[in-house]
């Protein structure tokens, strides 16, 4: 079983207790860093929203049921005072818990059910070849997504379509998908840019990232670009387990070369996952 897999399992067997996603990470045998990018790959979801969700919909189902103690509710679903439950059932769905009681019944009410593990990975994933790349500076246009928001980074390469060949000192024709800054909740910054000698001359709407010496697998995909999430799901819940290798806590990123067509989508790309040394 993979990763994600396994945390499926996990949490669904656990999730009225005090989880960490360190405690999940250990169940799936990888690093905390490995378990949030592979679960989000996997079911668009950060992994502790997940647990979150999971917990307030069970606890939506005793208080439909007719719960008569709502802290006893609140505690089981992991909360310490009613306050701080209600705030987050009402920004889950959107009424108090006191209403739902009232209502008696889970209409409506947007339920997240336990999710079934999704095993569409590539039935052939191309090895990778290994790289040891240089420093070097990527300047361009940046957003900060969460996996809700993350369907607009087409709209963020349309808009950079203006600058792309105009960046002072840019160096070559390759174009970079960078995804940096993530965190636990699934946040992260995404910049679409292309490598430049230096920041000095960059105008204040240009965003900058540096790229540190790194150790990198390199993964080909040659499908649509419309199909690059079952490749980074193949990565983090097939090959990166089997490999042996643990991915290092940097940025990762996608790399345009002149054979990409950004009308068609097709054309293929890299990916450059960095490992531990």
């Amino acid at each position: 079983m993979n990763p994600v897999g396994k945390a499926l399992w996990f949490i669904e067997s656990h999730f009225a207790d005090a989880l960490t996603l360190d405690d999940i990470a250990r169940c799936g045998c990888v690093s905390r860093f490995h378990m949030a990018r592979a679960f989000e790959a996997a079911t668009s979801l950060p992994v502790m929203r997940y647990v979150r969700a999971r917990r307030l919909s069970e606890a939506a189902r005793c208080l439909a049921d007719g719960a008569p103690d709502i802290l006893a509710v609140a505690i089981d679903a992991g909360y310490g005072s009613h306050e701080a439950f209600t705030r987050a059932f009402r920004e889950q769905f959107g009424l108090t818990p006191e209403a739902l009681r009232a209502r008696g019944q889970l209409d409506n009410i947007a339920i997240v059910e336990p999710i079934k593990m999704d095993e569409t990975l590539l039935t052939h994933l191309e090895p990778p070849r290994f790289e040891d790349s240089k420093p070097f500076l990527v300047a361009g246009l940046s957003e900060r997504y969460t996996c809700d928001t993350s369907t607009a980074i087409p709209s963020q390469w349309q808009r950079f379509g203006a600058y792309f060949g105009k960046v002072p000192g840019q160096v070559g024709g390759v174009a970079y998908g960078v995804c940096y800054n993530a965190d636990d909740a699934g946040n992260f910054d995404y910049l679409c840019g292309v490598e430049v000698g230096d920041f000095s001359a960059l105008p204040a709407d240009l965003s900058r990232v540096r790229i540190a010496a790194q150790r990198y697998a390199v993964f080909s995909h040659r499908e649509h670009i419309s199909t690059i999430r079952r490749t980074w799901n193949t990565i983090w819940n097939q090959w990166l387990p089997a490999s042996g290798h643990a991915p290092a806590d940097a940025p990762n990123f996608e790399r345009y070369d002149e054979k990409f067509d950004p009308v068609s989508g097709m054309g293929g790309l890299e990916i450059w996952l960095p490992l531990k040394s």
